[in-house]
């Protein structure tokens, strides 16, 4: 069992919250790009509020603990364990709830070589809750716009958790696939599911596109966040993402586990 002090401490070993790999330039870079509504950074949230990069770096201050000062414009970026922690204890609050109703709950993730363990320990300890993860779209393509172009990809699922990888690339079911921040996929999910009759997620876990895009279409959505993605603090912000966690997402993948045990373990899902 992990302790709140013993995974603090973890945190900050892994670099996954402290002084973490995500630099301020690219924090900034992103700010400026999504103050002026870039899609590569908006990732399917739809702002409401007048988002400049002055009104975006308070929030991520608030949010993430990253330094408050604008003219803070080199080094690394930190993120306050604090609110790492806080996030990860609401994170497993929402889970407690949906396992104790045998809630319909879909998982995606946009970082699958890093996040994929994360994301497939809580679809195991959900399902033998009695949820109903749901696998929609496995298979079908769907068209990314990417660096070098628009690239076709196919939806597939690895222990109950959604990813994309480039059409042809490995067979069904492996570990692999690409890093993406694309909305598309969770909007081809959720359409197939609803063309099909449902039943739709009550709860939709994931990062990047995955929880933007499904919190945008009214679904409630919950996920981690680095530094560089404004889109999803802002959609907390605004009410269309229930709830964020700030940490590096992008340490090896077996950094993540303590998060996994924890997590349960707070919502009573351990196994």
């Amino acid at each position: 069992m992990w302790s709140t002090a013993a995974l603090r401490a973890h945190l900050l070993a892994a670099g996954l919250a402290g002084v973490v790999a995500t630099s301020r330039e690219e924090s900034l870079r992103s700010y400026r790009l999504f103050a002026a509504r870039d899609p590569r950074v908006l990732i399917g949230v739809d702002p409401q509020g007048d988002w400049g990069v002055r009104e975006l770096v308070g929030l991520m201050a608030a949010k993430c603990g990253v330094s408050a000062d604008p003219e803070h414009v080199s080094g690394h970026d930190v993120i306050d364990p604090e609110r790492t922690l806080a996030a990860l204890d609401a994170f497993a609050e929402r889970l407690a709830a949906v396992a104790r109703r045998g809630a319909t709950v879909l998982l995606g993730t946009g970082h699958p070589h890093r996040l994929l363990g994360f994301y497939a320990g809580l679809a195991d300890a959900l399902s033998a809750a009695g949820c109903r993860v749901l696998t929609p779209a496995q298979g079908r393509c769907v068209d990314i716009t990417t660096r070098f172009g628009l690239r076709t990809h196919n939806l597939d699922y690895v222990r109950g958790v959604a990813l994309v990888r480039e059409a042809g690339a490995g067979r069904p079911g492996c570990a692999t696939g690409v890093h993406t921040h694309s909305p598309l996929p969770v909007r081809l999910a959720l359409a197939t599911a609803a063309e099909a009759g449902g039943p739709l997620p009550e709860l939709v876990i994931g990062d990047h596109g995955w929880v933007c895009g499904a919190g945008q279409l009214g679904f409630e959505a919950i996920g981690l966040a680095d530094t560089d993605d404004p889109a999803l603090f802002v959609g907390e912000a605004e009410g269309s993402v229930s709830l964020v966690v700030p940490l590096d997402d992008a340490v090896r993948s077996g950094y993540y586990r303590p998060l996994t045990r924890y997590v349960l373990n707070r919502a009573c899902l351990s196994q």
